[in-house]
């Protein structure tokens, strides 16, 4: 198959790309099309002669090519509505009915705040121009109105509040939120990839509007993304926050699979400058070797990563409710666990060369014996819950 990409350059346009190229060179193999793909990249700084030979010859066209901020109002109708006549009319110049998407914007519902704007109309004369333009030649047209998109590689302090907020909290810049109750409906741009991607299999989602509100029907005049998020700019703001503090604070925020926080999160890190994208961590050294945490999640505990020097032993203290995994990662240990007023005592040899996990159980003394004269022993450590000073609930004893 060949794919025609306008605006291939743009943050739609290299998510996209990028991803198609992954299924060319068979990376993406979940995708339901075929591998057998090539990809025609057209940008502004592209030539006429160039798209004319791809409406010649493509089998799918990506329409993403617009404007969204021009130095005059009438530039939105010259570059969203007038390069859409010039793309269709190279079809139909060389009678291609191939499948046409067209990247438009709620704002084309021309409704509410959006009642009278430039880029609105100019979207909205866009949208009527592929449908007329279905209708003359039998082509399938495929017309999205996308709201707030963000992700990787969007452009901040442009037409994208999301990633504005996000390169300016990464570089400690100041941001600006004039209502923090001010909500927003946003694609995540993976989730747009895959549903276009979907497209070109015809797998695509269909809806109609209710105002501003996608509402999805089988039986709708437009396409959308079935996957949203509706979230207040001050949401956006706090996530943000808690996530710049994560050096300092190692708790990694609550960020469920599929969840706005999770596609946010992936965001915040793709604008991260190179001082940024490493960071010390706090390492408690002593004679015996040293402890140092890792990561703390809200609701899931801690990682810890435990050093002991040759013949050392460390633990011999017990816990109530704590408990923890205990994972060797190189060198060699035993350890060993007793269960309170018990003579009994549990003994796992452990070794780097065979990575396994041994639970330290609650109500039993557990200790860890670097058995190499040599060779420090380092151990992965995950405990249940976050180290809380003021109640360690840890208690001496030795095992034996």
């Amino acid at each position: 198959m060949k794919i025609l990409v306008t605006g291939a350059k743009g943050f739609v346009g290299r998510n996209l790309v990028s991803q198609l190229r992954n299924i060319a060179e068979g990376k993406a193999k979940w995708y339901p099309v075929d591998s057998d793909i090539t990809v025609y990249e057209y940008d502004i700084d592209s030539s006429a002669e160039e798209l004319d030979m791809y409406c010649s010859d493509c089998d799918f066209v990506f329409n993403l090519a617009g404007v969204n901020r021009p130095q005059n109002p009438e530039e939105f109708m010259q570059g969203n509505f007038g390069f859409a006549s010039t793309l269709l009319d190279a079809l139909k110049k060389h009678g291609n009915k191939c499948p046409v998407m067209l990247s438009s914007s709620i704002q084309a519902t021309l409704v509410g705040r959006y009642a009278d704007g430039d880029y609105g109309k100019s979207k909205k004369a866009g949208e009527e121009l592929f449908f007329d333009y279905s209708v003359e030649t039998g082509a399938k047209v495929l017309v999205y109105r996308f709201p707030n998109l963000f992700g990787k590689w969007c452009r901040p302090n442009y037409n994208s509040a999301v990633a504005t907020f996000c390169n300016n909290i990464a570089h400690d810049l100041p941001i600006k939120v004039n209502d923090r109750s001010t909500q927003m409906e946003l694609v995540y741009i993976d989730d747009l990839v895959d549903e276009m991607i979907g497209a070109l299999a015809g797998k695509e989602h269909y809806c109609e509007f209710d105002g501003i509100e996608t509402v999805l029907r089988e039986d709708g005049r437009y396409c959308a993304v079935p996957v949203s998020h509706h979230v207040t700019l001050g949401e956006i703001v706090d996530l943000l926050e808690s996530f710049a503090r994560q050096p300092q604070t190692l708790v990694v925020p609550e960020i469920p699979e599929g969840s706005f926080a999770k596609k946010l999160y992936s965001t915040y890190l793709s604008y991260l400058p190179k001082e940024k994208v490493s960071f010390p961590l706090k390492m408690n050294v002593d004679q015996r070797g040293s402890f140092t945490e890792l990561l703390k999640t809200e609701k899931c505990g801690q990682f810890s990563v435990n050093i002991s020097k040759p013949g050392i032993t460390k633990g011999q203290h017990w816990h109530h409710t704590k408990w923890e995994f205990f994972i060797v990662v190189s060198g060699t240990g035993l350890i060993q666990l007793r269960k309170i007023d018990s003579g009994e005592v549990l003994n796992f040899e452990v070794s780097g060369d065979k990575i396994e996990a041994v639970h330290m159980l609650p109500g039993y003394t557990h200790n860890i014996i670097n058995l190499s004269d040599t060779e420090d022993l380092v151990t992965l450590m995950w405990a249940n819950e976050s180290f809380d000073p003021s109640r360690p609930d840890t208690y001496f004893e030795p095992v034996e």
